[in-house]
């Protein structure tokens, strides 16, 4: 099935800026050989947690060239395309050059609040319009607008082109709703490290992480014990890391992962407007919490 492809932990890839605020492709190479070393499954790119609204058109199309020469067929990649215009979406959708990408990933339409009747269309005109699989991303929190468990279940029915759904509502019931009724080529994807053990008990392939981006070995072998279903063994890590998972969310993100791979020495905590660094006291908060999820 496609969707194994994104089995495992996959990374919610942060962009680093330099000084200048432009990208820092040198940093970006460091964090790219710091996840696929710690032994991550794939990465998720120009999701929320990279800053794609702050970016021209111009520096996605290059920087998803250079993730893809860089990652060499290291490990699969999932391409962020989204919006609340259907149409531009499409149109971004049918002249992008996908060479290199295995997936894309959508966010259900933000701020325009349409219903679920509205958000059932957007995604099928998506998976219509898409040449490769299409992840579905519901999270309402940034959103303002919850993709029902029906909504998903029939939109997976309906679109084969739909492999996935990164699950990021908080909603345990209606995580179970969507396990208990999808069918069996959808795959649910955790889109919250703190639940990311829950869910693989329920039923969950994968997770599309932001903390494994801070620690990626840690992340990655918990997940990997869920997979197993050495619950026991994994639960001790999701203790370790569950500091550092609230913390890094503190004061905004990706600014709280941003900080934390900065103290590493991997980027510098650079953030474009209107996302500022976390203040001072998370900061400290955040390097406390990571060196405890590293002992």
């Amino acid at each position: 099935m496609q969707s194994e492809l994104f089995n495992g932990t996959g990374v919610a890839l942060i962009t680093p800026f330099d000084n200048s605020g432009n990208i820092d492709y040198p940093s970006l190479q460091n964090l790219l050989d710091y996840i696929i070393d710690g032994g991550i499954n794939f990465i998720a790119m120009q999701g929320t947690t990279g800053e794609p609204a702050t970016l021209t058109p111009q520096e996605r199309q290059q920087l998803r060239k250079f993730v893809i020469e860089y990652v060499n067929n290291r490990v699969p990649i999932m391409y962020g395309i989204g919006g609340n215009n259907t149409a531009a979406v499409v149109d971004e959708i049918k002249n992008t050059d996908f060479k290199g990408i295995d997936a894309i990933l959508s966010i259900s339409p933000y701020y325009t609040k349409p219903n679920q009747r509205g958000i059932y269309e957007h995604f099928k005109a998506i998976a219509t319009a898409s040449p490769l699989p299409v992840v579905l991303y519901n999270v309402p929190g940034r959103t303002s607008r919850n993709v029902e468990a029906q909504t998903i279940v029939q939109l997976a029915n309906d679109c084969p082109k739909i492999i996935a759904v990164k699950e990021a509502s908080g909603n345990m019931l209606q995580i179970m709703s969507i396990i208990n009724n999808k069918p069996d080529s959808l795959a649910l994807i955790s889109g919250d490290d703190a639940l990311t053990l829950p869910m693989y008990a329920l039923g969950a392939t994968g997770v599309i992480s932001v903390v494994a981006n801070v620690a990626p070995k840690e992340f990655s072998t918990m997940v990997n014990l869920c997979a197993k279903g050495d619950y026991e063994a994994a639960r001790k890590i999701h203790f370790k890391l569950l500091d550092l998972m609230n913390t890094l969310f503190e004061d905004g993100s990706p600014a709280g992962a941003k900080a934390a791979l900065a103290h590493l020495g991997i980027i510098k905590e650079n953030l474009r407007l209107p996302l500022v660094p976390v203040c001072d006291s998370v900061r400290e908060k955040i390097i406390t919490a990571l060196a405890n999820a590293k002992k």
